[in-house]
């Protein structure tokens, strides 16, 4: 038996336990009654109930009080702006506490709500960790969403403050901030009071009197405010999701489970030390912005990189090798479409070999699933273990991966390696029974959920239910489709909607996207279902083509096709390629699978809230017309 299988089975067999072990490497004011509270079973599960403590104490006081406080806490390094700055733990601590006494200003107090609407700058993990000072529950909502979005969530959220920044910046582009909030406010329902703003040269936010403050004035006027006990099933945080209704479904973190987990998780799964530098290429508005830029480093004690660009374009497809030599990076955290993007314009790596990168070890990737020619492509080129790991928003923190930290398993391209300790994941059928190994099935999760995961949604406990725990009693449904091989791999093949129906057959999308993805001119790819009324649904392949490719689309088209009949069979049905410049992504990077099919099957597809860029839309409607997929 390995180190894995003995923790992990120490998890299993005596999870209480395991995570009070796991919790006194967290600073508490009261120790808890119980570290797992079933009172409210079947469908309602709490951790370390009783117990008190602050989250932002955990992140900065009691590491400036353990002699740390000159240890660089976060490195802000924006190629947009050309900027670059770093904040000590020390340094942090004071901007917390001061804004923290700023919030108390503006009338906000334990369990009020407040909405961080601001880019990847340090005032956006300083907003978060003065909510979390006071007791204030923080909801971050993504800089530059749309007006109406950010109403639904003032409302849904019942927010008494914003917090915000003048503007975000995208590569030749501004956004400014005041237009999006003003239009927000007018369309909810009033309940924000004061607003405090960070001031960005790139543009003006004019102050309201009455009802905005000055970040920086705030912050120098306020009196620095000390952290408040709250109980460790207070709410931390509020993290909107999309939900079918159209009305965005609130995730609850609590402070107990979630300051637990994320501190365990830095070491067990990232095999990060206290100081070393950790970079997370996300926006804070997305979960992995929340877990692994802000929370999870600072728990730990480490150094947490915020940057502000693309992997590609700002300035070109070297910048993160430039981010990992300059700051010294151990391990970077991004998403497989940021790798697909380098491959597609620097296919053979020349970038990489401009920078010294030595100080890397490690390269985790999530947000989506990873196709092996990706992971194959980035182990060849840095030379370092590359880890597909797989996890929520709801989760909060890996689900699957290989936890480096623990014991370093063997590799197996299109697996994030196995269930995580603390997690009884299972691959069931709609009966509630284990699939065989090896065949498809619904992706759960045995209750109760380890620490951190969502005890419920926002003020929506029936939907909570509905959502997560009808459809498999006494399990958590992820909503993904897969399966688990003979050594306990498992394997995400797509959402559970992605599992297509080709004249009776069941097929998964991502098989075939891997197919795709392997042919040496395919830099990324998506396959969707598409309506059919023969076959019930036909595949669709979206190609993007690397840079440089210079051959015709259709013998690529073609080539592709015939790869899919070659490995699948015929049974696929796969007889549709096509080329365009782009595929649609939400801002984390997930391919907007469901637009696709909808513009293939000639509906009228309203963007995405989430989604980056609007048009590409409408180009990809016009190569479907011309190719004659679009119905």
């Amino acid at each position: 038996m390995g180190k894995l299988d003995e923790v992990y089975r120490r998890s299993m067999e005596d999870p209480d336990g395991f995570w009070a072990e796991q919790a006194e490497a967290i600073d508490w004011d009261r120790k808890w009654d119980k570290v797992r509270d079933d009172s409210g079973a079947p469908h309602f599960y709490r951790w370390f109930t009783g117990g008190k403590l602050n989250t932002c104490h955990n992140c900065l006081d009691r590491h400036v009080a353990a002699g740390r406080g000159d240890q660089t806490a976060i490195i802000h390094d924006s190629p947009i702006t050309g900027t670059k700055r770093s904040l000590t733990y020390a340094q942090m601590l004071d901007r917390t506490a001061r804004a923290a006494g700023m919030l108390k200003a503006m009338g906000v107090g334990l369990g009020d709500r407040v909405i961080i609407y601001m880019p990847v700058i340090p005032e956006a993990a300083i907003a978060m960790l003065a909510c979390a000072r006071i007791g204030a529950v923080h909801s971050v909502v993504f800089g530059g969403f749309a007006a109406n979005e950010l109403a639904k969530r003032i409302d849904d959220s019942g927010a008494v403050a914003i917090l915000s920044a003048s503007c975000g910046l995208e590569p030749g582009r501004t956004i400014e901030y005041q237009p999006i909030v003003e239009k927000a406010l007018t369309l909810s329902k009033g309940t924000v009071k004061s607003i405090a703003v960070v001031a960005r040269d790139q543009a003006p936010w004019t102050l309201k009197e009455g009802r905005d403050v000055d970040w920086t004035q705030a912050l120098e006027a306020a009196t620095p405010t000390e952290c408040v006990s709250v109980e460790a099933t207070d709410p931390l945080y509020i993290l909107y999701t999309s939900g079918t209704t159209g009305m965005p479904k609130g995730v609850v973190r609590d402070n107990g489970g979630h300051a637990v987990a994320l501190k365990f998780s830095m070491k067990a799964v990232y095999d990060i030390e206290p100081g070393e530098v950790f970079w997370t290429a996300s926006d804070v508005g997305w979960a992995v912005g929340h877990s692994y830029t802000v929370y999870g480093p600072l728990l730990h004690g480490a150094t947490s990189l915020m940057f502000e660009g693309k992997p590609v374009g700002t300035p070109d497809a070297g910048v993160f090798w430039r981010v990992i030599e300059e700051h010294g990076v151990v391990t970077l955290f991004t998403a497989p479409t940021a790798f697909r993007a380098i491959k597609k314009e620097d296919p053979k790596g020349d970038f990489i070999g401009k920078y010294d990168i030595s100080t890397l070890r490690a390269l985790f990737l999530a947000g989506e699933r990873c196709d092996p020619d990706t992971l194959h492509w980035a182990e060849d080129m840095l030379g370092v273990p590359v880890i597909d790991h797989w996890w929520q928003t709801e989760s909060g923190w890996p689900m699957a991966a290989n936890p480096l930290g623990i014991e370093k398993l063997p590799v197996k391209a299109g697996s994030p390696t196995r269930p995580v300790p603390g997690y009884d994941v299972r691959i069931l059928d709609s009966r509630l029974n284990e699939m065989p190994r090896g065949e498809m099935g619904a992706i759960c999760v045995k209750l109760p959920m380890p620490p951190s995961c969502l005890p419920t949604l926002w003020q929506a406990d029936d939907r909570f239910i509905s959502s997560y725990l009808v459809d498999y009693p006494g399990y958590y449904k992820t909503g993904d489709a897969g399966y688990m091989d003979e050594d306990g791999y498992i394997y995400v093949m797509g959402r559970t909607d992605d599992v297509i129906n080709v004249a009776g057959h069941r097929l998964s999308t991502g098989a075939m996207e891997e197919i795709l993805a392997a042919h040496p001119d395919v830099a990324e790819c998506a396959v969707v279902g598409v309506a059919d009324p023969l076959k019930g649904q036909l595949p669709l392949g979206l190609l993007v083509l690397k840079a440089g490719v210079d051959r015709p689309d259709a013998e690529i088209a073609a080539e592709v096709v015939k790869a899919v009949r070659d490995e699948i069979g015929a049974v696929a049905a796969f007889k549709t390629a096509i080329v365009v410049k782009r595929l649609p992504k939400t801002r984390s990077g997930k391919i907007l699978r469901r637009s696709i099919a909808g513009l293939a099957e000639g509906q009228a597809v309203e963007p995405p809230a989430t989604i980056d860029d609007p048009l590409i839309l409408d180009e990809i409607k016009d190569v479907m017309a011309g190719s004659g997929v679009r119905k």
